[in-house]
């Protein structure tokens, strides 16, 4: 049952919450006159709509992903986070971090073949 353009859509989703995720530490980094402006401010409004539009994809992705395979996926966040980290905040990745995704990755590719 587990569709390979579901497949795909899902972990999509997962990359638009990392993207998110990605905005909301941008945000928190920023030093703001006023305290309301530290959570109405338009990049963590924007990152709230990508959170939102990432769970409607991963709602519309479980018609062709068996629910058991679902939290598989999810766990790419990790790996996109990682990357978008390193690419978007200039953070640098350990070599433990390397070899946890590389595991993250072979778990989700085994999962998904078998």
């Amino acid at each position: 049952m587990n569709d390979l353009f579901y497949i795909v859509l899902f972990l999509f989703s997962v990359l638009v919450a990392s993207f998110s995720q990605m905005l909301l530490k941008r945000s928190a980094n920023r030093k703001y006159d006023r305290a309301i402006d530290d959570y109405m401010n338009k990049t963590v409004l924007f990152a709230y709509v990508l959170f939102v539009l990432s769970t409607l994809l991963t709602m519309f992705a479980y018609r062709g992903v068996n629910l058991s395979l679902g939290p598989i996926l999810e766990s790419a966040g990790f790996v996109f986070v990682a990357i978008m980290s390193r690419w978007i905040l200039k953070e640098k990745i350990t070599g433990k971090q390397f070899i946890a995704i590389y595991l993250i990755m072979f778990g989700i590719i085994v999962s998904i073949i078998f």
